[in-house]
Order: C-alpha cells, then sequence, then structure tokens
C-alpha cells in the first residue's frame, strides 16, 4: 500500500502526515517528487494533478486517483475512517467527493498550509 502525494505541497504534505498517522505499518505513504514515477505506472502529470494509492488488489495492481485514492487510503487506515473512506468511494456520496477534490486539488496552493 502506498500513498503518493505532492511533497512541495503544505496542505498536502500536512494531510499525509495526518493519513500515515492513522495508517497500519505496512503502508507507505511518499511525495511523488521522491518515488521513480514510472516503476509504479505514473507520470508526472498524474502526479502533478492529484494524491495516488496504489495497493494490490488480487493479483493485480489497483491504482486510485483523487476522490477514490483518499478513500481507500482512510479504509486502509480501518476503524470508523474505514467507514468514512467506503462512503467516499461508493455512490452516491462518491458523486459528490469526485467534485469536492477536484476543488480542493485546484485551491491547495490557497489552503492553510498550501504551497
Amino acid at each position: 500500500m502506498l500513498l503518493v502525494y505532492d511533497g512541495q505541497c503544505g496542505f498536502c504534505t500536512r494531510s499525509a502526515r495526518w493519513i500515515q498517522a492513522r495508517l497500519p505499518t505496512e503502508a507507505r505513504v511518499e511525495p511523488w517528487q521522491s518515488l521513480e514515477l514510472d516503476e509504479l505506472g505514473l507520470t508526472r502529470p498524474d502526479v502533478e494533478t492529484a494524491v495516488w494509492w496504489i495497493d494490490d488488489h488480487g493479483h493485480a495492481t489497483r491504482r486510485s486517483r483523487g476522490a477514490e485514492a483518499i478513500g481507500r487510503s482512510l479504509v486502509a487506515a480501518g476503524g470508523v475512517w474505514a467507514v468514512a473512506g467506503l462512503l467516499i468511494i461508493h455512490p452516491p456520496l462518491r458523486w459528490l467527493a469526485r467534485p469536492a477534490y477536484s476543488l480542493i486539488a485546484a485551491n491547495r496552493h490557497r489552503l492553510s498550509g498550501g504551497a
């Protein structure tokens, strides 16, 4: 399990640290700037526009972007966070989570702890 975020964004870094404190120890939380993106099947435009959650799902690697990545990381955190994560990745809340994530991502530099 790996959460990939923008390490040059203060809001992103603060959010990544928050989820890292709640994830199981085998999960990693890394800024994209320190990773070999091609090994993860990601590109620079991918990671410049959204957070990514990468995990093994059966025999395949699953990559989730944006709101789904946040939801899947919350599911991995377990407990009450898993319930919140499941709500985010399934309709009808997913229909609201996607545009909300896009709005936050587009304005992250304006948020507390931004770039």
